[in-house]
């Protein structure tokens, strides 16, 4: 359904200070991953888990936002922006505070998919907020949703290393109780309330589509988890029947989705004339990305020996950047067009990918150097954030939501993908840290070959 024109009617909208909400709750959803990924070795040790299964706790906190983006970003057009964004807020605080009292990895891990699912509201509702509120002004305001996440890796990481090195790891999961409280409250406030809508004929659900997708994603995310543990064979049961079990349900998926009168996800938004292209840089290089900046903390402990603390703050210089990367990629988006930007950012983060991966040069320690490698990962994200957003967007303006929903899910599976494999092979390792050196420049090689990507994405300059 198209979103609501603006009109005469509506009552003034305080840009400003919803903007200052639904960003307060973007950072609280990034805090949660980067905060996470500080935590990763006192989780192990706390509950008696192993590192692949520590790792869970990011995996399913993408796994259940691959699975509800879809539906939140349809349920966000149906039922209203703000009535989804309330209930997102609502739930993800209450599974965080679970989250704070788990005491086993099973259970912790159940949560965070739950808190996922909670999260993966904001994006979508956030996203269809701005189109309609905000005007022309609205690709500017969109684009800037690329600087928000970042605040959450500047300050996640500290907030993290302080809990874990002077309290308890359960911290990082508590601090979101009285945030979400806050945004809740301020939003009831000073978001307006979504208009009044004609009654139509109730969209049907997909739960065959849903169900094959996430079969498919859970089964390729406990296949790469299997042939991690130590003694695990790639011949064995254990890890070929999930794998098959993922790309069985995977051609199911798609097979389904051309077939469905109402798919869970429209095909011609998956691979149809430029959105495949966009979908699949998405995946490809923002999610990937993602996955590598969750692991820089624990590289920084299995290769360095740095502790919490230290480790965590290396993603203070990637947010940093990433900020001000995205600030300056956005105002000069309009001219710049999509396609430039695309190109620099995916090389510069190659370069910080590089430089993580070897050893600091005689004179420079070790966490300078890693900071550097950090802060150019992050600028390269900023580079490609405003482009990469808004190149789906102005192909269908009216579907904010939905196309908002599936760039996260493109972003949540190529994190997904990224941390089960890296987790997988650190786990098996002698040695963890060189080993996940070298994941470091395979991902390098793997954004190199992905270049050509851009130029099958659309091209375009000014507002839309």
């Amino acid at each position: 359904m198209p979103a609501p024109s603006p009109t005469s009617t509506r009552p003034p909208v305080r840009r400003g200070l919803v903007f200052s909400i639904i960003s307060l709750a973007l950072i609280m959803m990034a805090l949660d991953a980067t905060i996470v990924a500080t935590a990763l070795h006192a989780i192990q040790q706390d509950l008696g888990t192993t590192v692949n299964w520590a790792g869970w706790t990011i995996t399913a906190y993408s796994f259940g936002f691959v699975l509800m983006l879809p539906i939140t970003g349809k349920l966000s057009s149906q039922y209203g922006r703000r009535r989804v964004f309330l209930v997102s807020v609502i739930t993800f605080t209450l599974a965080s505070l679970c989250c704070g009292m788990a005491n086993d990895i099973y259970t912790l891990i159940a949560l965070r998919a739950l808190q996922a699912a909670g999260g993966a509201g904001f994006t979508p509702s956030a996203t269809g907020l701005v189109v309609d509120y905000f005007g022309a002004s609205r690709d500017r305001y969109v684009g800037l949703f690329g600087s928000i996440f970042p605040v959450g890796a500047i300050i996640g990481p500290i907030f993290g290393g302080l809990f874990v090195n002077y309290w308890s790891w359960r911290g990082i999961f508590l601090v979101n109780v009285p945030i979400g409280i806050a945004i809740a409250l301020l939003a009831l406030r000073f978001i307006p309330s979504d208009p009044l809508r004609a009654p139509q004929k109730k969209e049907r659900k997909d739960p065959v589509g849903l169900a094959l997708l996430g079969c498919g994603v859970f089964g390729a995310m406990l296949a790469a988890s299997v042939l991690g543990e130590k003694s695990a064979s790639a011949l064995s049961a254990a890890f070929l029947a999930p794998l098959a079990a993922s790309a069985v349900g995977l051609w199911l998926f798609v097979r389904h989705a051309r077939r469905c009168d109402h798919p869970f996800i429209a095909p011609n938004l998956i691979y149809g004339k430029d959105f495949g292209a966009v979908n699949l840089y998405n995946a490809l290089v923002g999610g990937v990305k993602l996955g590598v900046v969750a692991l820089v903390p624990l590289y920084a402990t299995n290769r360095y020996g740095f502790d919490a603390l230290d480790s965590g703050t290396l993603l203070t210089a990637q947010g940093i950047a990433g900020i001000l990367f995205t600030l300056g990629a956005a105002l000069a988006l309009r001219r710049s067009g999509y396609r430039p930007p695309l190109y620099i950012g995916t090389l510069v983060m190659v370069a910080g990918m590089v430089l993580l991966a070897i050893a600091p040069p005689p004179g420079m320690g070790a966490y300078l150097w890693l900071a550097i490698g950090a802060f150019l990962v992050g600028a390269g994200g900023g580079i490609i954030n405003p482009a990469s957003r808004n190149a789906g967007l102005q192909l269908a303006p009216g579907q904010a939501s939905t196309l908002a929903a599936l760039r996260s899910m493109g972003l949540q599976i190529g994190s997904i993908a990224t941390i089960s494999i890296a987790t997988a092979i650190i786990a098996a390792a002698a040695h963890p840290g060189p080993a996940q050196a070298w994941f470091y420049i395979a991902t390098a090689a793997l954004f190199i070959v992905a270049l050509p990507i851009v130029r099958r994405m659309p091209e375009y300059h000014g507002a839309w």
